[in-house]
Protein backbone atom coordinates (compact mmCIF):
# COMPACT_ATOMS: atom_id res chain seq x y z
CA UNK A 1 0.00 0.00 0.00
CA UNK A 2 1.30 3.46 -0.92
CA UNK A 3 2.18 5.59 2.09
CA UNK A 4 0.30 8.89 2.18
CA UNK A 5 2.64 11.89 2.35
CA UNK A 6 0.19 14.77 2.13
CA UNK A 7 -3.53 15.16 1.61
CA UNK A 8 -5.76 18.21 1.22
CA UNK A 9 -9.54 17.98 1.41
CA UNK A 10 -12.47 20.40 1.03
CA UNK A 11 -10.18 23.41 0.50
CA UNK A 12 -11.96 26.75 -0.02
CA UNK A 13 -9.98 29.92 -0.79
CA UNK A 14 -11.21 33.42 -1.62
CA UNK A 15 -9.29 36.59 -2.46
CA UNK A 16 -10.98 39.98 -1.97
CA UNK A 17 -14.37 38.32 -1.79
CA UNK A 18 -13.87 36.28 -4.99
CA UNK A 19 -13.73 32.52 -4.57
CA UNK A 20 -10.78 31.03 -6.45
CA UNK A 21 -11.03 27.48 -5.13
CA UNK A 22 -14.02 25.49 -3.85
CA UNK A 23 -13.72 22.02 -2.33
CA UNK A 24 -10.21 21.58 -3.71
CA UNK A 25 -8.54 18.30 -2.90
CA UNK A 26 -5.36 16.40 -3.70
CA UNK A 27 -3.42 13.48 -2.29
CA UNK A 28 0.19 12.45 -2.91
CA UNK A 29 1.65 9.14 -1.82
CA UNK A 30 5.25 7.99 -1.63
CA UNK A 31 6.67 7.37 -5.11
CA UNK A 32 3.69 8.96 -6.90
CA UNK A 33 3.73 11.80 -9.42
CA UNK A 34 0.52 13.80 -9.12
CA UNK A 35 -0.12 16.76 -11.41
CA UNK A 36 -2.58 19.65 -11.04
CA UNK A 37 -3.69 20.86 -14.46
CA UNK A 38 -6.15 23.47 -15.64
CA UNK A 39 -6.39 26.87 -17.35
CA UNK A 40 -4.89 30.06 -15.96
CA UNK A 41 -6.72 31.12 -12.80
CA UNK A 42 -7.98 27.59 -12.14
CA UNK A 43 -6.57 27.53 -8.59
CA UNK A 44 -3.66 25.15 -9.22
CA UNK A 45 -0.94 27.20 -7.52
CA UNK A 46 -3.39 28.25 -4.81
CA UNK A 47 -4.05 24.62 -3.87
CA UNK A 48 -0.34 23.79 -3.94
CA UNK A 49 0.48 26.77 -1.71
CA UNK A 50 -2.21 25.75 0.78
CA UNK A 51 -0.74 22.24 0.90
CA UNK A 52 2.71 23.73 1.49
CA UNK A 53 1.42 25.86 4.35
CA UNK A 54 2.30 29.08 2.49
CA UNK A 55 -1.35 30.13 2.23
CA UNK A 56 -4.17 29.75 4.74
CA UNK A 57 -7.40 28.30 3.40
CA UNK A 58 -10.78 29.69 4.42
CA UNK A 59 -12.03 26.13 4.93
CA UNK A 60 -10.69 22.63 4.63
CA UNK A 61 -7.93 20.49 6.04
CA UNK A 62 -4.37 19.54 5.10
CA UNK A 63 -2.81 16.43 6.62
CA UNK A 64 0.90 15.72 6.34
CA UNK A 65 2.94 12.73 7.35
CA UNK A 66 4.87 13.39 10.55
CA UNK A 67 8.37 14.82 9.89
CA UNK A 68 7.60 15.22 6.18
CA UNK A 69 10.49 16.94 4.35
CA UNK A 70 9.36 19.07 1.40
CA UNK A 71 11.46 20.48 -1.43
CA UNK A 72 9.75 23.35 -3.26
CA UNK A 73 10.53 24.64 -6.74
CA UNK A 74 8.70 27.96 -7.26
CA UNK A 75 7.09 29.04 -10.52
CA UNK A 76 9.51 31.91 -10.97
CA UNK A 77 12.34 33.59 -9.14
CA UNK A 78 13.37 37.18 -9.77
CA UNK A 79 17.04 37.85 -9.08
CA UNK A 80 18.50 41.35 -9.18
CA UNK A 81 20.72 41.44 -12.30
CA UNK A 82 23.23 43.57 -10.36
CA UNK A 83 23.57 41.00 -7.57
CA UNK A 84 27.00 39.32 -7.82
CA UNK A 85 26.10 35.71 -7.10
CA UNK A 86 27.07 32.44 -8.73
CA UNK A 87 25.13 29.17 -8.81
CA UNK A 88 27.08 27.64 -5.93
CA UNK A 89 26.33 30.60 -3.66
CA UNK A 90 22.70 30.74 -4.82
CA UNK A 91 22.16 27.17 -3.65
CA UNK A 92 23.34 28.16 -0.16
CA UNK A 93 20.90 31.05 0.33
CA UNK A 94 18.60 30.48 3.28
CA UNK A 95 20.30 27.23 4.26
CA UNK A 96 22.96 26.70 6.90
CA UNK A 97 26.40 25.37 5.99
CA UNK A 98 25.84 22.64 8.57
CA UNK A 99 22.93 21.40 6.47
CA UNK A 100 24.55 21.59 3.03
CA UNK A 101 28.25 21.20 2.36
CA UNK A 102 29.93 21.75 -1.00
CA UNK A 103 29.74 18.03 -1.76
CA UNK A 104 25.95 17.99 -1.43
CA UNK A 105 25.55 21.10 -3.59
CA UNK A 106 27.76 19.63 -6.31
CA UNK A 107 25.92 16.31 -5.99
CA UNK A 108 22.46 17.72 -6.65
CA UNK A 109 23.77 19.81 -9.55
CA UNK A 110 25.25 16.65 -11.05
CA UNK A 111 21.99 14.79 -10.46
CA UNK A 112 20.09 17.47 -12.37
CA UNK A 113 22.70 17.69 -15.14
CA UNK A 114 24.06 21.19 -14.51
CA UNK A 115 27.20 20.67 -12.43
CA UNK A 116 29.10 22.48 -15.20
CA UNK A 117 27.49 25.82 -14.19
CA UNK A 118 28.44 25.65 -10.50
CA UNK A 119 30.70 28.72 -10.70
CA UNK A 120 28.63 30.60 -13.34
CA UNK A 121 26.83 33.85 -12.47
CA UNK A 122 23.18 32.93 -11.89
CA UNK A 123 22.06 35.63 -14.34
CA UNK A 124 24.17 34.17 -17.18
CA UNK A 125 22.79 30.63 -17.33
CA UNK A 126 20.08 29.59 -19.79
CA UNK A 127 16.39 29.11 -19.00
CA UNK A 128 16.74 25.34 -19.07
CA UNK A 129 19.78 25.45 -16.80
CA UNK A 130 17.96 27.77 -14.39
CA UNK A 131 15.03 25.38 -14.03
CA UNK A 132 17.44 22.53 -13.28
CA UNK A 133 19.29 24.68 -10.73
CA UNK A 134 15.95 25.43 -9.03
CA UNK A 135 15.19 21.72 -9.04
CA UNK A 136 18.64 21.03 -7.55
CA UNK A 137 17.95 23.55 -4.79
CA UNK A 138 14.70 21.75 -3.93
CA UNK A 139 16.64 18.48 -3.72
CA UNK A 140 19.09 19.92 -1.17
CA UNK A 141 16.47 19.36 1.51
CA UNK A 142 16.52 15.60 0.81
CA UNK A 143 12.76 15.76 0.37
CA UNK A 144 10.17 13.07 0.84
CA UNK A 145 7.92 15.26 -1.32
CA UNK A 146 8.89 17.50 -4.23
CA UNK A 147 6.47 20.32 -5.09
CA UNK A 148 7.16 21.74 -8.54
CA UNK A 149 5.22 24.77 -9.75
CA UNK A 150 5.40 24.96 -13.58
CA UNK A 151 8.83 23.23 -13.66
CA UNK A 152 9.31 23.58 -17.44
CA UNK A 153 8.45 27.28 -17.62
CA UNK A 154 10.74 29.08 -20.07
CA UNK A 155 12.13 25.83 -21.47
CA UNK A 156 11.77 24.91 -25.15
CA UNK A 157 9.91 21.81 -26.31
CA UNK A 158 12.95 19.51 -26.47
CA UNK A 159 14.19 20.65 -23.08
CA UNK A 160 10.72 20.13 -21.59
CA UNK A 161 10.73 16.44 -22.55
CA UNK A 162 14.15 15.95 -20.97
CA UNK A 163 13.16 17.81 -17.79
CA UNK A 164 10.04 15.70 -17.33
CA UNK A 165 12.16 12.59 -17.89
CA UNK A 166 14.59 13.86 -15.24
CA UNK A 167 11.75 14.36 -12.75
CA UNK A 168 10.61 10.78 -13.30
CA UNK A 169 14.19 9.55 -12.87
CA UNK A 170 14.54 11.47 -9.58
CA UNK A 171 11.28 9.94 -8.38
CA UNK A 172 12.49 6.46 -9.34
CA UNK A 173 15.92 6.87 -7.72
CA UNK A 174 14.80 8.64 -4.54
CA UNK A 175 11.35 7.11 -4.07
CA UNK A 176 9.92 10.52 -3.23
CA UNK A 177 6.44 11.77 -4.03
CA UNK A 178 6.04 14.58 -6.57
CA UNK A 179 3.29 17.19 -6.78
CA UNK A 180 3.47 19.19 -10.01
CA UNK A 181 1.52 22.22 -11.17
CA UNK A 182 1.28 22.61 -14.95
CA UNK A 183 -0.83 24.20 -17.65
CA UNK A 184 0.92 22.05 -20.26
CA UNK A 185 -1.23 19.12 -21.31
CA UNK A 186 0.65 16.98 -23.81
CA UNK A 187 3.93 16.09 -22.15
CA UNK A 188 2.74 16.28 -18.58
CA UNK A 189 0.04 13.71 -19.29
CA UNK A 190 2.78 11.28 -20.30
CA UNK A 191 4.92 12.19 -17.29
CA UNK A 192 2.47 11.71 -14.42
CA UNK A 193 0.73 8.88 -12.59
CA UNK A 194 -2.36 10.78 -11.46
CA UNK A 195 -3.97 13.96 -12.82
CA UNK A 196 -6.26 16.39 -11.01
CA UNK A 197 -8.04 18.78 -13.38
CA UNK A 198 -9.03 22.05 -11.71
CA UNK A 199 -11.19 24.97 -12.73
CA UNK A 200 -11.87 26.58 -9.34
CA UNK A 201 -13.05 23.10 -8.33
CA UNK A 202 -12.00 19.54 -9.12
CA UNK A 203 -13.48 18.82 -12.54
CA UNK A 204 -12.12 15.28 -12.71
CA UNK A 205 -9.21 13.22 -11.41
CA UNK A 206 -7.54 9.91 -12.13
CA UNK A 207 -5.15 8.23 -14.56
CA UNK A 208 -4.15 10.60 -17.40
CA UNK A 209 -5.85 8.50 -20.09
CA UNK A 210 -9.08 8.36 -18.10
CA UNK A 211 -9.05 12.10 -17.38
CA UNK A 212 -8.44 12.99 -21.04
CA UNK A 213 -11.73 11.25 -21.91
CA UNK A 214 -13.78 12.74 -19.08
CA UNK A 215 -16.72 14.96 -20.26
CA UNK A 216 -15.67 17.87 -18.00
CA UNK A 217 -12.10 17.73 -19.35
CA UNK A 218 -13.42 17.69 -22.92
CA UNK A 219 -15.74 20.63 -22.13
CA UNK A 220 -12.87 22.60 -20.59
CA UNK A 221 -10.15 22.01 -23.19
CA UNK A 222 -12.11 21.01 -26.29
CA UNK A 223 -12.74 17.75 -28.11
CA UNK A 224 -9.75 18.18 -30.44
CA UNK A 225 -7.29 18.51 -27.54
CA UNK A 226 -8.85 15.54 -25.76
CA UNK A 227 -8.59 13.47 -28.93
CA UNK A 228 -4.93 14.39 -29.33
CA UNK A 229 -4.16 13.44 -25.75
CA UNK A 230 -5.94 10.10 -26.01
CA UNK A 231 -3.41 8.97 -28.62
CA UNK A 232 -0.43 11.04 -27.46
CA UNK A 233 2.87 9.31 -26.85
CA UNK A 234 6.19 11.13 -26.61
CA UNK A 235 8.34 8.60 -28.45
CA UNK A 236 11.90 9.81 -28.07
CA UNK A 237 14.29 8.59 -30.76
CA UNK A 238 16.87 11.18 -29.78
CA UNK A 239 18.22 13.06 -26.78
CA UNK A 240 18.53 16.75 -25.89
CA UNK A 241 21.08 18.69 -23.91
CA UNK A 242 19.97 21.09 -21.15
CA UNK A 243 19.41 23.80 -23.75
CA UNK A 244 17.04 21.57 -25.73
CA UNK A 245 19.50 21.00 -28.58
CA UNK A 246 19.41 17.56 -30.20
CA UNK A 247 22.41 15.36 -29.38
CA UNK A 248 23.68 13.43 -32.37
CA UNK A 249 23.41 9.65 -32.50
CA UNK A 250 27.20 9.36 -32.07
CA UNK A 251 27.15 11.55 -28.98
CA UNK A 252 24.21 9.61 -27.55
CA UNK A 253 25.94 6.26 -28.11
CA UNK A 254 29.09 7.64 -26.49
CA UNK A 255 27.13 8.81 -23.45
CA UNK A 256 25.34 5.45 -23.24
CA UNK A 257 28.63 3.56 -23.40
CA UNK A 258 30.13 5.85 -20.78
CA UNK A 259 27.28 5.08 -18.40
CA UNK A 260 27.93 1.36 -18.76
CA UNK A 261 31.69 1.84 -18.41
CA UNK A 262 31.11 3.46 -15.05
CA UNK A 263 28.85 0.79 -13.83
Amino acid sequence: MVEMLIEASAIDVSFAGRQVLKHGEARVGSGEIVTLIGPNGAGKTTLARVMLGLLKADKGEVRRRADLRIGYMPQRLNIDPALPINVNRFLSLGLSRADIGHGLRHGVLKETGVDHVVESPIQKISGGEMQRVLLARALLRKPDLLVLDEPVQGVDIGGQAELYALIRKIRDNRGCGVLMVSHDLHMVMAATDHVICLNQHVCCAGHPETVSRHPEFVALFGASVAAELSIYHHDHDHQHDVHGNVITAHEHVHEHDSEHDHG
